[in-house]
């Protein structure tokens, strides 16, 4: 099996072929660029770090490569319910690459080769391998392509300044896109930015807000607890009615604003100029000066992505509070590529005109270190089944984010670059993150990912949990052990004695502190999935029932290759919609836009007259 491109998601394509058995060669276009972040030097947030939980949960890099390179970690979102605590760290760019390269090749079935794709070969309709543009020659079973924002990427700075490059100082992807674009594929243009890095001697950093990580240490990785490295602030300051009124002056000097990019942004991560233009009565907004390391003073402007002239960048930094003297290392760009329509796609991430090749990260219109790892793990491990004749796997929405990812993808498309929330999930209090290897650990051991040590303490720590959650409902406390705690809780105390389980569903009571009390102690690592479980059970049981009733409707399996036009039953938009996407099961017609329930009622009528369900061929 061949990965092409070395980013997030080819290193995790790369790490779950080799874990399920196939013999992998990793082909990018430059070796030292190898889990490179190549936006802001972060790792996690809203639903993405719960993604990051579960790649490592199936055995992936980033949650390892993290935990190495942490320079800061916080838990977002700690004030609200546990379905969206997201986990985030602040990296070491050097740092992180260098764990993922050193994690990959940890795994034997790994191989390393540096070039660049020209075009695929092709046996039929099925991929044969690779040709690079040095004319070299690989054969594969099967092919993941993870471009990145490299297929026929140009970089913008101001309307004047066009850079052909997939990232700042390397080369586009020419040859590869247009081999791709043979295949008939549908191929649309996307924008990203990323905002100047600047000198951090040049900032009056006592006059900005500091904003120091959790005390509390934290690993992203089940299997090892590495000593993170030394712990950096961020610093929070804001635009100024200055910054307003210069981005307001030179705004038609922008790449997007002056007319020299057409694809469409990220609505999640906007640029300062669509910040001025769209919010104009926002008397403010947030920018964040993040470390790039500990061996270099740069600094990442998060907040002030822009594609201004290089001019003009500089005085919209000094324009900020505390960085009235900041000299400006390197400038923000806006950066146009190619996607391609996930539509085109199956849950597997294959796509359908030609077998065994898998598209995974940005190429399919996502943005996001996260999202990319997510869909690396689907395409690495459904590659490799395909090359090893084994059956694929699909992730449903009900098991991960990385389901739900996948679902909305495939299912759905989409018109601006993809990014993961929390409330993209029907079952967000399922989906947490501390419950990522409880999910996903069954999956990853029955397809052997794990290796000896890893099963046994996966195995190990769920069992660890499972005891605490038994001894909770079995245990019983008695009125002298609860009531100081309770009353330190501000919570009513109790006249005769009660069951721990019963007492941890109160709001304001830690379950470690009940089972230390009842002379039981467990510590609060492990008993942090069971103090959730119990005292969320109400919900947590309505949000099962919930996936089962999916689980129903993905049960019913719809044939490869039904011919919708067919079925005068349904309305003329959903024929259309069905006929594009090709779902695999009437859980997944479901979720297409425009399919209404009299069309889901339609389609059983009609595949019902046609005969028993037939199995969906891979």
């Amino acid at each position: 099996m061949i990965v092409i491109g070395g980013g997030h998601a080819g290193t995790e394509a790369a790490a779950l072929s080799a874990r399920s058995g196939a013999k992998t060669l990793l082909l990018t276009q430059n070796l030292e660029t190898i889990g490179q972040m190549s936006c802001n030097p972060a790792i996690g947030g809203i639903a993405k770090g719960t993604v990051v939980r579960e790649v490592d949960a199936l055995g992936g890099v980033m949650g390892r490569a993290t935990d190495r390179a942490m320079i800061q970690f916080r838990m977002l979102n700690r004030s609200k319910g546990p379905a969206v605590w997201s986990p985030r760290a602040q990296c070491d760019r050097g740092l992180y690459r260098r764990a993922v390269r050193t994690e990959l090749e940890a795994l034997p079935n790994v191989q390393f080769r540096q070039g660049t794709v020209a075009r695929l070969r092709l046996r039929g309709d099925r991929v044969a391998g690779v040709v690079t543009t040095d004319g070299r020659e690989f054969a594969a079973r099967a092919v993941v392509l993870t471009a990145g924002t490299f297929l026929r990427g140009r970089i913008f700075i101001g309307v004047d300044t066009v850079i052909p490059g997939g990232r700042a100082g390397e080369s586009p992807v020419e040859e590869i896109a247009q081999d791709i674009d043979a295949l008939g594929l549908t191929r649309e243009r996307f924008k990203t930015g990323t905002p100047p890095r600047i000198d951090g001697r040049t900032v009056d950093l006592g006059r900005l807000q500091r904003q120091d990580g959790d005390s509390e240490p934290y690993w992203f990785s089940h299997f090892a607890e590495p000593v993170h490295p030394a712990q950096l602030p961020c610093y929070l300051t804001h635009t100024s009615d200055a910054l307003r009124e210069i981005v307001a002056a030179h705004v038609r000097e922008s790449a997007m604003y002056g007319g020299a990019i057409g694809g469409r942004g990220p609505r999640y991560c906007p640029s300062i100029e669509d910040k001025i233009v769209r919010f104009p009565t926002a008397s403010r907004h947030q920018i964040f000066l993040e470390p790039e390391g500990l061996e270099t003073r740069e600094m990442y402007v998060n907040g002030l992505s822009t594609s201004l002239p290089v001019d003009v960048q500089l005085r919209l930094l000094r324009a900020v509070v505390g960085m009235e003297r900041a000299e400006m290392t390197r400038p923000g760009y806006a950066i146009e590529y190619d996607y391609f329509q996930p539509t085109q796609l199956d849950r597997t991430l294959s796509v359908r005109q030609v077998k065994g090749l898998y598209f995974a990260g940005q190429i399919n219109g996502t943005t996001g270190y996260e999202e990319a790892a997510g869909q690396g793990v689907v395409a690495g491990l459904n590659a490799a089944a395909w090359a090893l004749e084994r059956a694929p796997i699909v992730f449903d929405r009900s098991m991960s984010y990385i389901g739900v990812l996948v679902d909305d993808l495939v299912t759905r498309g989409v018109d601006e670059p993809y990014r993961l929330f929390t409330s993209r999930s029907e079952f967000r209090l399922l989906l947490r993150q501390d419950s990522a290897l409880r999910r996903m650990a069954p999956t990853a051991i029955t397809m052997g990912l794990y290796g000896p040590a890893e099963k046994s303490r996966a195995t190990g720590r769920l069992e660890a949990e499972q005891e605490v959650m038994n001894l909770a409902s079995a245990t019983t406390i008695r009125p002298d052990q609860a009531n100081d705690l309770l009353g330190r809780a501000g919570e009513t105390s109790i006249l005769t004695p009660m069951r721990v389980a019963e007492l941890a569903k109160r709001p304001n009571v830690d379950l470690a502190d009940l089972l230390a009390n009842a002379g039981v102690p467990r510590d609060y690592d492990t008993t942090r999935w069971a103090a959730i479980e119990i005292r969320y059970a109400g919900y947590l049981d309505r949000e099962r029932g919930m996936a089962a009733r999916l689980a129903e409707m993905e049960a019913f399996p719809i044939p490869a290759g039904t011919r919708y036009e067919t079925f005068l039953a349904l309305s003329t938009e959903a024929r259309e919609k069905l006929t594009k996407v090709q779902p695999a099961t009437l859980g997944q017609a479901a979720r297409i836009p425009g399919v209404s329930p009299n069309d889901l009622h339609g389609i059983v009528l009609e595949l019902q007259r046609a005969g028993p369900p037939m199995h969906r061929s891979t």
